[in-house]
């Protein structure tokens, strides 16, 4: 014979279940936070990237950069462009500010004017300390010194220092994000000016955030908002307008500013505009930047993935374990923190820490998993739609097999009270022995037609079949039938009932359910209460409402089962105990029939000192208000 199974094999059972579901999400939420970890989204992480620049507050500059432009003013009081004569005078004025580097971010040979002016043009430039043109062009590895101008300017240095915009790589948008420091280990003009002013940066491993791609080494720009450098006109220079002084130990980059190419702008993480910032201040950017050493620093990838396992495995926790409502909004708040903290870390600590795949991982988990939630939700839903269908053709079964059972025994409880009435008026004397027999008899009839009724009137509740029948009657006299009707009771007992009540007048109720409801609270105060003790029984009116109360001294009811004295079946500690017996429907339908009425029922107990029940009912029938 198979032994029968263990109490605690179905907790283990449950708790292997549990286990294995919350292994299977685990699972599944790292392998689709891997996945999405996999996934390029370098132009949706650059476009967080551009948020948080343009939210934190603008970096300081260097003032270690100036810049002079040739914009539509010079145009307008040079008749045109400048020529190379007013170029060659420029280089002649600010030679005596002894700028500490002249940058030429224009083409050179594209200038106007002719051979003559071409030569002193050149003648100046090259007895210019310092003095570059900067050019996008590189010389591969074996081609050095092959990145020359043509004639007459060829004794003027060309210095690689190119525009990388984000086009064919990274988030292919078209903005300037990355300066290079490095080709094929030949160094850049930005690195080189830089360390001017901050020599660490030679040691390219000592540049922050710096990156390899392809044959390069890179870093991104710390960019400053377009006008952060001072600008000066090219005229006003020719013109002596601006104080040399200005110009003493800077880096001067010339460019142009007159919105005529495309070529000569470039797209910001601050502005998408086509003329955002001029290639001037780009160049201005890149070189305070390694000034400076404080490129954004991207975070290791490394991090990237544990940041967007962890926002994985809290989506799916949220999608599986809360209510939709709550769920979402603590995934917002998760994607909240996770956006501050980026942000925090980015301004003032420049740690960019990734924020495109942890977004996509809220996305994508809680989307994915939403629907087989749903699916197991409506499963559940059907289960306990058919669960309830079935519960209700049960609880129906058993109203109609209570009250059938109920009134059939009525019948033969009706003739055993005839008969034991018959016996105890009859002819024939009985000794003390079979008098106190068909007591006993007697008793346990008028116990069980208690019970009987008591089930009948909770199938009737149940049924929502109890409905009042007012009359017009005063309350004590109910009050006074129910004391009478106890009395041999509390005789037997020797308990004293002490009955103080006022004078009332009559009032609408149903007297039959208000006989029930008194006679249940003096029954139990009598069966409950010691011998040798006494019950106090009062009426009285106040605030409009008839307050009824027993008090007995009895054991009392514990506050542990205060809450629960009234509901449907139950017993206390203390009635549990005792050798009397009780359905515990007996408060139950004290409370119903009183709440019926638009009154209340309260209890007040002491354990060992007794308790005391109060029954309020109102003077009017439709007043909705309970009392206080």
């Amino acid at each position: 014979m198979a032994l029968p199974p263990s109490p605690q094999e179905p907790s283990r059972r449950q708790t292997i279940k549990r286990l294995t579901f919350l292994a299977l999400r685990v699972g599944l939420a790292l392998a689709l936070a891997v996945f999405i970890w996999q996934i390029k989204l370098d132009y949706l992480e650059s476009y967080f990237y551009d948020l948080r620049v343009r939210l934190r507050p603008a970096p300081e500059t260097s003032g270690h950069v100036v810049l002079v432009m040739i914009d539509p003013m010079t145009v307008e009081k040079l008749k045109g462009a400048p020529t190379l004569s007013y170029h060659a005078d420029f280089l002649k004025k600010i030679k005596s500010a002894k700028v500490n580097s002249l940058l030429y971010d224009l083409k050179v040979p594209d200038l106007k004017g002719d051979l003559k002016e071409a030569k002193q043009f050149a003648d100046e430039a090259q007895n210019f300390p310092q003095f570059f043109v900067l050019t996008d062009a590189l010389e591969m590895r074996g081609e050095e010194g092959k990145l020359k101008l043509n004639p007459p300017f060829e004794k003027i240095q060309l210095f690689s220092g190119p525009k990388s915009s984000d086009r064919a790589n990274f988030a292919k948008d078209g903005v300037t994000r990355r300066l290079l420091i490095s080709y094929q280990n030949q160094i850049m003009a930005h690195p080189y000016l830089a360390s001017q002013f901050n020599p660490d940066i030679i040691h390219r491993e000592k540049i922050r955030g710096h990156f390899e791609f392809f044959d390069t080494e890179q870093t991104y720009i710390n960019f400053r908002p377009t006008g952060s450098y001072p600008a000066y006109s090219f005229v006003d220079v020719i013109e002596g307008q601006v104080p040399l002084e200005k110009l003493k130990d800077k880096i001067v980059i010339v460019g142009r500013d007159l919105a005529l190419s495309e070529d000569e702008y470039i797209l910001t993480p601050y502005s998408r505009d086509v003329v955002a910032m001029t290639t001037a201040e780009m160049h201005a950017n890149m070189i305070d930047t390694l000034i400076l050493n404080n490129s954004p620093k991207k975070s290791k990838e490394i991090w990237n993935l544990i940041f967007t396992i962890v926002i994985s495995l809290i989506t799916v926790h949220v999608v599986f374990s809360m209510r939709p409502t709550r769920g979402l909004l603590v995934i917002a708040a998760t994607g909240g923190v996770y956006a501050l903290v980026a942000f925090f870390a980015f301004w003032p600590m420049g740690i960019w820490i990734s924020m495109a795949h942890p977004v996509i991982a809220i996305f994508l988990c809680y989307y994915f998993f939403i629907p087989y939630r749903l699916i197991i939700e409506n499963r559940r839903s059907w289960e306990y739609y058919q669960r309830n269908q079935l519960l209700k053709q049960v609880e129906e079964l058993k109203t109609n097999f209570i009250s059938m059972m109920s009134h059939d025994l009525k019948t033969p409880i009706a003739r055993i009270q005839g008969m034991t009435d018959v016996i105890l008026k009859g002819s024939t004397a009985l000794s003390s022995e079979q008098r106190e027999a068909v007591d006993s008899i007697r008793q346990s009839n008028d116990d069980l037609l208690k019970f009987i009724n008591s089930i009948l009137n909770y199938a009737k509740i149940e049924s929502q079949g109890v409905q009042l029948h007012l009359q017009s009657k005063d309350v004590n006299v109910i009050l006074k039938e129910v004391v009478r009707k106890h009395e041999f009771l509390a005789r037997v007992k020797k308990i004293k009932v002490t009955c103080e009540l006022e004078p009332l007048f009559p009032i609408a109720m149903d007297p039959e359910l208000i006989r029930q409801v008194l006679s249940n609270l003096v029954e139990n105060a009598i069966k409950y209460s010691s011998d040798e003790t006494e019950i106090k029984i009062s009426s009285s009116e106040k605030d409009g409402f008839i307050f009824l109360k027993v008090k007995d001294q009895g054991p009392g009811i514990s506050s542990d089962d205060l809450p629960n004295i009234f509901m449907k079946f139950f017993r206390s500690q203390n009635a549990k105990s005792s050798p009397i017996k009780g359905s515990g429907l007996g408060l139950y339908l004290a409370q119903y029939f009183t709440e019926l009425h638009k009154g209340k029922i309260e209890v007040e107990s002491t354990v060992g000192v007794g308790s005391t029940f109060t029954v309020a009912l109102p003077l009017a029938t439709n007043m909705v208000t309970s009392p206080s």
